[in-house]
C-alpha cells in the first residue's frame, strides 16, 4: 500500500507540479536509468510509483524505451532498422500507409506538413514493421502509436518501441481478423459486471457488442480518445503496468458514463448509447480524476488472465479454433526483463550520464559563484566555447545534465523530437 502522501501526489496534473520538484523528479529518473536493472528487479514498486506520477517530459522518450525492453531490442538488433529502411517494402502497404499519413494528428507540428520530416519518419516505422512482420502486415491502428512515439523519440527507437507493443503489450491486437480485440473486447464486458452492474446491464439489454466501442480505445491505447495530458499520463502507466492499464481506462469511462439510472435516462436504445460513449464528458477525462479512478479500480494481471482462460474456453465452443496464434501477453516492464533478462552493455546509456547529488539551497549561490570565475578564467585561453559554456552552465541548476557543446561528437543528433507538453489531439 503507497502512503497518502504519495498517493496524493500521483493525482497532481501536470500543471500543478512546480519546476523545482520536476527538477528533482529528473534527476531520480536519470539514477533510475543509469541502473535501470537493479531499479527493476529489486525496487520495482518505486518504479511503478514514479510511473503512476507522471514521467518528467523530458525524459519520457528514454524512460518509454526503457521500459518496453525497446533499448534492449535495439542493442540486439544492431543496424536491422537501417536494413528495413533501405528496402522499398511491399507495394500493397506502402500505398495504404502513404494515404494515411496525413490522418495522424494533423495539427500536430510535426505532421502538419505534407511530406515534412514527420511524415517521413512515420512511413520510415510504419514501412520497416511491415518488412519485420510480413506475415502481419499493416494495420491502421498502428499509425496512432507510431506517431505518439515518435513524438518523444527518433525513428529506430520509435520502430522498436512499436515491436515491443505489437508482440509484448498487444499480442494479436494488429493481426488479420482481430480476434485478440474481439476476444478482450469479451473481457472487458466481463469485468464491468464487477465494476458496474449498472452499466453491464445496460450494455446486455440493448445487445450493443464490445468491438462497437472498445476498439480504438484499445487498439490506439487511448491515443485518439483522451486530452493529451491524459494520454501521456496513461501512456505512462501502460508502459510500466501492462494492459491493464487500458482495461481500467475503458473501465473508468464506462462506469462514469453508463453507470447510474439517471445517465440512462437519456439512452433508450443503441443508437444513443452508442452516442454518448463517442462524446465522453470531460471532466471523466480529466489527468487527475482518471488517474485517480485507474489507480483505485481493483482490477489486476491475475483477474484478467483469468477471465482470459473463460472467454478463451467460450470462444471455442461457439467458434472453433482461433486462427492466429499470439503469443502470450507481457504485464508491464517487469514482466518483459524478466523474460528476456537484457545484459548490462544492452542497457547503458549513449552517452553515459552522470548524476550529481543535489546540493543544499545554501550552497546553490556559492557554487554559481564558482562557476562563473571559472568561466571567466578561462575565456583568455578558448575565447567562443568558454563563453557559450559558461552562460549556459550559469543558467543550469546544480545537478542537471550537461548541455552538448559545439566539439562534441553527439552535435546534431536527433535525441529527443518530443513534442509539447500541452498539445491536444484534434
Amino acid at each position: 500500500m503507497f502512503s497518502v502522501y504519495s498517493l496524493s501526489n500521483v493525482f497532481y496534473s501536470a500543471e500543478e507540479i512546480p519546476p523545482e520538484v520536476l527538477r528533482q523528479r529528473e534527476v531520480k529518473w536519470l539514477d533510475m536509468l543509469n541502473s535501470w536493472d537493479k531499479w527493476m528487479s529489486k525496487k520495482h514498486k518505486k518504479v511503478k510509483l514514479r510511473c503512476q506520477k507522471g514521467i518528467p517530459p523530458s525524459l519520457r522518450g528514454r524512460v518509454w524505451l526503457y521500459l518496453c525492453g525497446g533499448k534492449v531490442k535495439k542493442e540486439q538488433n544492431k543496424d536491422r532498422f537501417q536494413d528495413l529502411d533501405r528496402q522499398p517494402g511491399d507495394p500493397k502497404w506502402v500505398d495504404v500507409i502513404e494515404k494515411d499519413l496525413h490522418r495522424q494528428f494533423p495539427f500536430h507540428e510535426m505532421f502538419v506538413a505534407r511530406g515534412g520530416h514527420g511524415q517521413q519518419d512515420l512511413f520510415r516505422v510504419l514501412k520497416a514493421y511491415t518488412l519485420y512482420r510480413p506475415e502481419e502486415g499493416y494495420c491502421q491502428a498502428q499509425a496512432p502509436i507510431a506517431a505518439v512515439l515518435l513524438m518523444h523519440m527518433p525513428a529506430e527507437e520509435a520502430f522498436w518501441s512499436l515491436v515491443q507493443i505489437c508482440e509484448k503489450y498487444l499480442p494479436g491486437y494488429y493481426s488479420a481478423g482481430l480476434e485478440a480485440i474481439q476476444l478482450d473486447g469479451q473481457i472487458l464486458f466481463a469485468l464491468l459486471k464487477r465494476v458496474s452492474s449498472v452499466a453491464h446491464r445496460h450494455l446486455k439489454k440493448h445487445k450493443i457488442d464490445p468491438i462497437l466501442y472498445m476498439t480504438e480505445w484499445f487498439m490506439c491505447v487511448f491515443s485518439r480518445t483522451l486530452p493529451w495530458a491524459s494520454v501521456l499520463r496513461v501512456w505512462d502507466t501502460f508502459f510500466c503496468e501492462g494492459v491493464k492499464i487500458i482495461f481500467r481506462v475503458g473501465l473508468v469511462l464506462l462506469k462514469c458514463m453508463l453507470g447510474s439510472q439517471e445517465k440512462l435516462k437519456a439512452c433508450q436504445g443503441q443508437y444513443e448509447t452508442m452516442e454518448l460513449l463517442r462524446a465522453i464528458e470531460p471532466r471523466y477525462m480529466k489527468e487527475g480524476f482518471l488517474i485517480r479512478e485507474i489507480m483505485e479500480l481493483p482490477i489486476s494481471e491475475r483477474d484478467i488472465e483469468k477471465e482470459h482462460l473463460t472467454q478463451l474456453r467460450l470462444w471455442k465452443e461457439s467458434r472453433g479454433e482461433l486462427h492466429c496464434k499470439s503469443p502470450p501477453r507481457m504485464h508491464g516492464a517487469r514482466a518483459i526483463m524478466v523474460a528476456e533478462p537484457p545484459s548490462k552493455q544492452d542497457l547503458r546509456q549513449k552517452p553515459t550520464i552522470a548524476v550529481d547529488v543535489l546540493p543544499n539551497s545554501k550552497n546553490t549561490e556559492e557554487e554559481r559563484d564558482k562557476k562563473k570565475k571559472k568561466g571567466k578564467e578561462n575565456t583568455t585561453s578558448r575565447p567562443e566555447t568558454a563563453n557559450q559554456h559558461s552562460s549556459l552552465q550559469d543558467n543550469l541548476l546544480p545537478g542537471q545534465p550537461q548541455p552538448l557543446l559545439k566539439d562534441t561528437p553527439l552535435q546534431g543528433s536527433n535525441q529527443s523530437l518530443s513534442s509539447a507538453e500541452h498539445d491536444t489531439y484534434l
